[in-house]
C-alpha cells in the first residue's frame, strides 16, 4: 500500500453523491460509491481524454459521456471484453470514519492500441485528371424515384467535366443510411472528432462515402439542392451538420482538412430565395476551407406563385440555358482546380484570426 495518503474527509459525506470529482496530485480523479463500496480512477479517459465522471454509470462500469468508453470504477479495467484497456486507479482506505485515498496511482493507464479509420489515412493528392465529386441532395422514395431537376443538372455537369477528361463520382445522399449529428461539439470541443465520432462508433454509418470524397479524393465538390420552403433541402442539412468535424480541425488542431478545394453549387426551386440559399451554402464552404471559382452557382425559380409543379419541371426540362448553365459551372470549377494543382501548395499553416477554440487564459 502507498504510504502517503490524503484525508477526503468523512466517509458517509462522501457517498453522496455518489461520484464527485477530485484533484489528486494535481491529477483529475473521479470518486464513486457503489453498491455499498468507494472506488477511486482517472477521470481521464482513454480514448481523446473525456471526463469518465460527468458520464452514467452502466452497472459498475463509468461510461464516458463523449463517446461511451466504459471503465470499471474501481479497477478502472475497461468493459468485459477490452479489459486490458484500463485508466489508472488509486487505492482508498477508511480509518477512524473518514475516506483516505493514497497520493499516487495504484495502477498504470494502459492504452490497447486501435486500428484507425481508413479515413484517418494521410491526406496526399495522388497524380491524376482532376476529379469532381457530385452531390445530389434531393429527397424521394427510392422504390420510385421522381425526376429531379437540381440532380439531372448535376449529372449534366458531371457528364461534361468527364468528356473533358475530369474523373467524376455521383454521390446520392439519398441512397445513404447515416445518422443526423448527435452534437458531439456540443458536449466538448474536443469531444467532435475527426473523423465523425459517429462514423468512428458505427460501421454501418454510411456518411463516410461523402468525407472521403470530400477530404481524399475531389478537387472539386459540387452541390445539388432544391428549394424547401426557401431552404435548402434537409438532407443538405442534415448532411452538413456532419461536416463539423472538419470544420472543427481548423479551430481545434490549426488543421485545415480541405485544401485547394473548389465548391460550385446548383440550386433548383419551384419558388424563390435563390440568393438566401446561396449564400448560406457559401457561408458554410467557405468555413471549411473551400474556394470558389467566379459565378459559383446556377439556379432556377419561377417564383412565389409558381406552385404548377408541372409545369416547373418542363421548364427545366426544355431549357437549354439551364443545361449550358450546369455544363459552364463545371468548366469554371474545374479550371480553377486545374490552376490550383498547378500551382504551389498552401503552406501548412493558413490564418484564421478570432476563429479558434475557447482559451480561457485569453491566448
Amino acid at each position: 500500500m502507498p504510504e502517503d495518503w490524503i484525508d477526503l474527509g468523512s466517509a458517509d459525506a462522501l457517498k453522496s453523491p455518489a461520484r464527485r470529482m477530485l484533484d489528486v496530485g494535481g491529477q483529475p480523479v473521479v470518486l464513486s460509491f457503489v453498491n455499498g463500496r468507494f472506488g477511486a480512477v482517472s477521470n481521464v479517459c482513454n480514448h481523446v481524454g473525456g471526463p469518465l465522471g460527468e458520464g452514467e454509470l452502466d452497472g459498475e462500469y463509468l461510461t464516458c459521456p463523449w463517446h461511451y468508453w466504459k471503465f470499471h470504477f474501481a479497477t478502472g479495467e475497461g468493459e468485459p471484453g477490452f479489459e486490458a484497456d484500463k485508466v489508472p486507479s488509486y487505492a482508498l482506505k477508511e480509518e477512524s470514519g473518514n475516506l483516505f485515498i493514497s497520493a499516487k496511482p495504484a495502477t498504470r493507464r494502459n492504452k490497447v492500441p486501435h486500428d484507425p479509420h481508413p479515413l484517418v489515412r494521410p491526406i496526399k493528392r495522388e497524380p491524376g485528371p482532376v476529379r469532381v465529386a457530385g452531390i445530389s441532395t434531393t429527397v424521394m422514395t427510392p422504390r420510385h424515384p421522381r425526376y429531379s431537376g437540381s440532380e439531372t443538372l448535376l449529372q449534366h455537369a458531371l457528364d461534361h467535366a468527364a468528356a473533358a477528361g475530369a474523373q467524376t463520382r455521383l454521390i446520392k445522399l439519398n441512397e445513404l443510411k447515416f445518422k443526423a449529428c448527435e452534437g458531439f461539439y456540443s458536449k466538448a470541443a474536443h469531444a467532435c472528432t475527426w473523423p465523425c465520432s459517429i462514423t468512428q462508433m458505427d460501421p454501418k454509418d454510411e456518411l463516410d462515402r461523402v468525407y472521403d470524397a470530400f477530404v481524399h479524393w475531389a478537387d472539386v465538390i459540387l452541390l445539388a439542392t432544391p428549394i424547401r420552403w426557401g431552404s435548402a433541402s434537409s438532407l443538405y442539412y442534415k448532411m452538413i451538420e456532419r461536416m463539423n468535424c472538419i470544420q472543427n480541425q481548423v479551430t481545434i488542431a490549426d488543421r485545415v482538412l480541405l485544401r485547394n478545394k473548389v465548391a460550385g453549387f446548383i440550386i433548383i426551386g419551384g419558388q424563390d430565395n435563390v440568393q438566401g440559399v446561396a449564400g448560406q451554402m457559401l457561408t458554410f464552404f467557405s468555413e471549411v476551407g473551400c474556394v470558389f471559382p467566379q459565378f459559383p452557382f446556377i439556379a432556377h425559380s419561377r417564383g412565389w406563385t409558381a406552385e404548377d409543379m408541372e409545369e416547373n419541371v418542363l421548364a427545366l426540362k426544355r431549357s437549354k440555358g439551364l443545361r449550358d448553365g450546369a455544363a459552364e459551372l463545371a468548366e469554371r470549377a474545374v479550371a480553377l482546380a486545374s490552376a490550383l494543382l498547378a500551382g504551389a501548395g498552401s503552406s501548412d499553416h493558413i490564418g484564421r484570426g478570432g476563429r479558434k477554440a475557447y482559451d480561457p487564459a485569453g491566448h
